[in-house]
């Protein structure tokens, strides 16, 4: 069995982050919560997409 790298566990940690953001997003908000939680939830999305991305050597990818 491979030891985690300090990289892959902070992916690890961004997916379960953004799980936990999308939870919240389903809870009993106002809209300016919401809002809030939406954009934190677009930020993780794209931050988890390019760190993918460089962990691939993906110049070319998306999150550029």
């Amino acid at each position: 069995m491979t030891t985690p790298t300090k990289s892959s566990k902070f992916l690890e940690y961004m997916k379960i982050h953004l799980i936990s953001l999308n939870q919240d997003f389903d809870g009993k908000y106002n809209t300016e919560t919401k809002i809030h939680i939406q954009g934190q939830i677009d930020a993780t999305r794209h931050l988890l997409s390019v760190a993918t991305d460089i962990m691939n050597d993906d110049i070319q990818g998306k999150g550029y």
